[in-house]
């Protein structure tokens, strides 16, 4: 257990910079903060798997342990001199305690205040406002600036300066009492939906997590990668993208990634010729696939799932494949630099049977037992409350038995990885709760799809500029929340027309939506019912959705397969999840990249840019969940796009490193660039055949290419 990955938590907080800004967690401190992380840890674990609690209860709960944990662990202003620690200490110290206990006395008072007809006292006046504003200043302290101050701009929006600006977002303005009452108590508040699920499925998860690098698996991940792909050309580098993926099964930080993997990682890669700036970039781009990698995917998923009242268990069997996509994507640069700079398959590689002795079975019994239980039907809390039992169990097979030091300190780490977690998503409920109440989602949602022009793709673009501008200040997490909640309707939106255009181009109506047409005009209601070609199609429904909106969902729900309007809206927040993640690797906030540059010693913007070009999968997979089903969509259906998408990628870097298996002139790689256009186009069958057989010529052709160049090379010697 390293302090970089104790350190490392979901808010993707760079580790130097949290390192520089934490207390010295030596002496009692220390002993102080394994107590309550332990505290922290047996209390949720039976919150969440025994007990029966009420969410605000529970909220509370985990608001108060946190804020106390992260006001002790994180000061209040930069520590200079001996004196200053102390006071400062104190000061925190006084913070934290005030902030649990206001937290605790507030849902106390929960029944109090209703029989008094929702008026609050003084004392709790009070206390709310220290809530309010210790969860500001925890942010503050874990997260930066930008956070604390969009929570200001909410409040002060909904409360004074909402009345007096002019336009669509005007708003009337709501009393202090009631603003305090729905932050605290609302569904959307502090201690509402989201901080449920950080309380339950993503705490539980951090803390299995915990186990597994306690237990001594991220060695064993790497032992299990070099197993796997060593041998293959580039294997230093494919190792790095094969680690990153299965530690982003049980981590679903990509900082922490970084630092876990890429400590040992990126110097092979460096030793077996990888450039360091390239080594740091591959490193950087492939811990960031760890919060897309099933099972835990970060606390987005979850959160997610509280978004969508999708079942989590749906989100995570759609979400492999693409994941996988995304990784492979990675590993076809590494390949290519590795056949660029010469190198070779690496002879220093464990054999199996080794491996899975030393460790590799008490890694893989835990992630199955987790995976079985999910798809059994179990609650993800469940789920991994027997998955930390397991970890405990099968650490007993290792020669790093777990005994009760080690599950100890598994739980202090939890708790501690937990920190900025935890107030994050709880500050941010401030946030969601403002948008909820004021309806402003709704029109900058609405106000999307106006500039869109119904235009998917310049939706995808705006959503994409948003993301980056977002990322520049904000954790992929919170990045995600936002947007989701501004943008996802109007993606959905346009996704969904697009289902019901293809459903009005066929000419199919079902009794329902013919009943539904005796409310429309005779010449629209005419048109309808007949098999018509797209553009028409698409003409009739931009007047539906324009002249009668509300005939035109109830039309929508009866045309279209609810599955395909459960995936359309899933695929909606899957882009916009996906596209929250380029923060991590896109210059000039890239903190995974910064994170990497760090290990390698390499300039962090020039890593920022080697990560960025890498990582283009992030860009490019979404547009499958937008014009495809690869998203919900049939077995039958999803595999073909996934290797016509695979070979579309492999086209596709292989036009922007001007090499595949030997050096492409500019208009090999024009064609490249064409067929991996072609395989990933939502276009008919013979475009994606024709893609697949330009690829396999260019392929054909350089490597015959560089058979020739060796053999002449070898004639010479």
């Amino acid at each position: 257990m390293t302090d970089k990955t104790s350190q490392a938590d979901d808010s993707d907080v760079e580790l130097g910079e949290v390192a520089s800004r934490t207390r010295s967690t030596e002496g009692p401190l220390a002993a102080l903060l394994t107590a309550l992380g332990v505290v922290l840890a047996i209390a949720h674990i039976y919150f969440n798997t025994i007990a029966t609690i009420s969410t605000l209860w529970l909220t509370a709960w985990h608001y108060a342990g946190f804020a106390l944990m992260c006001a002790l662990l994180f000061p209040m202003v930069p520590l200079r001199q001996a004196r200053q620690r102390r006071v400062l200490f104190v000061v925190d110290a006084s913070i934290g305690v005030l902030a649990a206990v206001c937290a605790i006395f507030l849902i106390s008072q929960e029944n109090a205040i209703y029989e008094r007809g929702v008026r609050l006292s003084t004392l709790e006046w009070i206390a709310g406002v220290f809530v309010i504003l210790s969860a500001i200043e925890l942010a503050r302290r874990t997260t930066g600036w930008i956070i604390p101050v969009l929570i200001v701009l909410a409040l002060t929006y909904v409360s004074w300066w909402g009345a007096i600006i002019p336009g669509v977002f005007r708003f009337a303005g709501l009393s202090a009492e009631t603003i305090l009452f729905r932050s605290i108590y609302g569904d959307e508040g502090m201690f509402g939906g989201i901080s449920r699920i950080s309380a339950t499925v993503v705490f539980m998860f951090i803390l299995f997590a915990a186990f597994l690098v306690r237990s001594g698996a991220s060695q064993v991940i790497i032992d299990l990668a070099r197993v796997a792909v060593g041998r293959f050309t580039g294997g230093p580098g494919l190792v790095a993208v094969f680690a990153s993926g299965l530690t982003g099964t049980i981590s679903g930080s990509a900082v922490a990634n970084t630092a876990s993997t890429g400590s040992v990682t990126i110097p092979l890669m460096k030793r077996a010729g990888f450039p360091a700036r390239f080594a740091a970039g591959v490193e950087a781009s492939a811990s960031t696939g760890g919060q897309l990698m099933p099972p835990i995917m970060g606390a987005g998923a979850f959160v997610m799932a509280n978004l969508t009242a999708i079942p989590y268990t749906t989100i995570i069997a759609v979400s492999a494949l693409p994941a996988i996509l995304y990784f492979m994507s990675v590993g076809f640069f590494v390949r290519i630099e590795a056949k660029r700079q010469g190198l070779t398959a690496s002879a220093d590689v464990p054999k199996l049977g080794a491996v899975l002795r030393g460790g590799g079975v008490a890694f893989l019994i835990p992630i199955v037992l987790l995976i079985w239980l999910l798809i059994e039907g179990f609650t993800p809390t469940y789920a991994a409350g027997f998955a930390i039992l397991s970890v405990i169990a099968a650490s007993w097979l290792t020669p790093n038995k777990m005994g009760p030091r080690a599950i100890i300190e598994a739980m202090a780490l939890g708790a501690r990885n937990m920190i900025a977690t935890a107030v994050l998503l709880v500050s941010i409920g401030l946030i969601v709760n403002v948008l909820a109440t004021t309806g402003v989602g709704n029109t900058l949602s609405l106000m999307i799809k106006t500039w869109a022009g119904n235009s998917l793709f310049i939706a995808l673009v705006l959503v994409a500029l948003a993301s980056l501008v977002l990322g520049m200040g904000l954790p992929v997490t919170a990045a995600y929340v936002i947007l989701a909640t501004v943008s996802a309707p109007a993606l959905f939106d346009l996704i969904s027309t697009s289902q019901v255009v293809a459903a009005v181009a066929g000419g199919e109506l079902t009794e329902t939506a013919r009943t539904m047409l005796l409310l429309a005009p005779p010449d629209l209601a005419g048109q309808l019912g007949q098999p018509m070609a797209s553009a028409d199609a698409e003409a009739v429904v931009a007047r539906l959705t324009t002249e009668l909106p509300d005939l035109y969902l109830a039309l929508r729900d009866a045309l279209v397969d609810p599955a395909m309007l459960t995936a359309g809206l899933l695929s909606a927040h899957l882009i916009i999840f996906w596209l929250s993640q380029d923060s991590n690797v896109t210059p000039p906030v890239c903190l995974t990249a910064f994170a990497a540059a760090a290990i390698a010693r390499t300039p962090p913007m020039a890593t920022g840019l080697a990560a960025w070009k890498i990582a283009k999968g992030l860009y490019i997979v979404p547009l499958l969940f937008a014009y495809t089903n690869f998203i919900g969509g049939p077995l039958e259906e999803v595999l073909p796009l996934f290797v016509f998408a695979l070979l579309g990628l492999y086209a596709f870097s292989a036009s922007v490193q001007g090499y595949l298996e030997a050096p492409l002139s500019w208009p090999l790689r024009g064609v490249a660039a064409a067929a991996g256009l072609a395989l990933l186009w939502p276009g008919p069958l013979w475009l994606h055949l024709a893609g697949a057989a330009a690829f396999v010529f260019i392929f054909g052709w350089t490597w015959r290419a560089d058979r020739q160049s060796k053999m002449g090379s070898f004639g010479k010697i």
